[in-house]
């Protein structure tokens, strides 16, 4: 009968291993295709222009060069701007977002709120429907005057989404037992305490997870400047690429060409395009594999109830 059980046991290891080993290529295989584009991009943005005109796309191109990243290089100190740009605004939208999606999420999630199930309307409500763009264009205009402002790549459309709230809500409620507030009430804790010293410090794989989220759409926005900014100075550096790439595209055009009575401007305009990108995505990269380890506890967790 041991004998049966042990082997059974040993089978058992056996099969988890090779589930293991096959999980792990199935996901590697993934991975890789994933990662493919990208490293392309890269190198793209690293490949000779006439190159890549006349034979495409290569993981291995004939003639390397720098001049995408030259011409970079010389518009640094606007980039640089709008560097300081997109990061002051991805670090003030995320942590004013992160901290308004926790608190609502907040009395959502306790069961003794008595207006929990309104509260929950309401945010599910604005996953259905919105105003549409003109009449928000005219209530953040002409109520609250942020056209030409930094607030304007701020307050509109990413402040607080309910879907983060839906995430953070459903954390409390599966992660977070019942029992510890009311010890801490108990003690005479306040509700501000109890959140701040107690929830949110509990939550942080889920914090972690939408603010990633919420930089992720911070900083690839260039939506908002479309909208309300008129002023260069105010541009993100999603903003200022599209500006550097349309500037290319005409110095590149026939009518650049007309009015300077010469032929086509030789600029390095579909490697540029990869360098920004690659400029563009950078920074993300960087930041991501110090959240990783919270991004799918807080994913898996925070979706598992509704």
């Amino acid at each position: 009968m041991a004998n049966n059980q042990t082997t059974a046991s040993a089978r058992e290891m056996g099969d988890t291993k090779k589930f293991k080993l096959f999980s792990t290529i199935v996901g590697g295989l993934f991975s890789l295709i994933a990662l493919i584009p990208i490293i392309l991009i890269v190198i793209a943005s690293f490949t000779d222009e006439k190159t890549l005109l006349a034979n495409g796309y290569s993981f291995f191109p004939k003639k390397w060069s720098l001049d995408a990243y030259v011409y970079m290089a010389q518009q640094w100190s606007t980039i640089g701007r709008s560097y300081m740009i997109s990061t002051v605004v991805t670090v003030i939208g995320t942590v004013v977002s992160v901290l308004i999606t926790t608190m609502i999420a907040y009395p959502m999630s306790r069961k003794n709120f008595r207006y929990r199930n309104i509260l929950s309307f309401f945010v599910f409500f604005t996953m259905l429907f919105n105003g549409g763009v003109v009449p928000s264009y005219m209530m953040w205009t002409q109520i609250f005057n942020i056209k030409n402002t930094i607030w304007a790549l701020i307050l509109p459309n990413y402040l607080c989404g309910a879907f983060n709230i839906f995430l953070v809500r459903n954390y409390y409620t599966g992660s977070i037992p019942d029992a510890l507030i009311e010890s801490a009430q108990i003690d005479g804790a306040s509700e501000l305490t109890i959140f701040f010293k107690i929830i949110l410090p509990l939550a942080i794989p889920t914090v972690a997870t939408i603010s990633l989220f919420t930089a992720l759409v911070y900083w690839n926005d260039w939506v908002n400047a479309l909208y309300y900014i008129q002023k260069p100075q105010y541009y993100g550096i999603q903003n200022l690429l599209i500006r550097i790439m349309n500037n290319i595209q005409y110095l590149k055009s026939g009518a650049a060409s007309v009015a300077v009575g010469t032929g086509s401007v030789d600029l390095p305009g579909t490697a540029v395009r990869m360098s920004m990108a690659v400029i563009g995505i950078l920074p993300i990269v960087i930041i991501y594999p110090f959240v990783q380890k919270y991004f799918v506890k807080g994913v898996v967790v925070g979706a598992v109830k509704g």
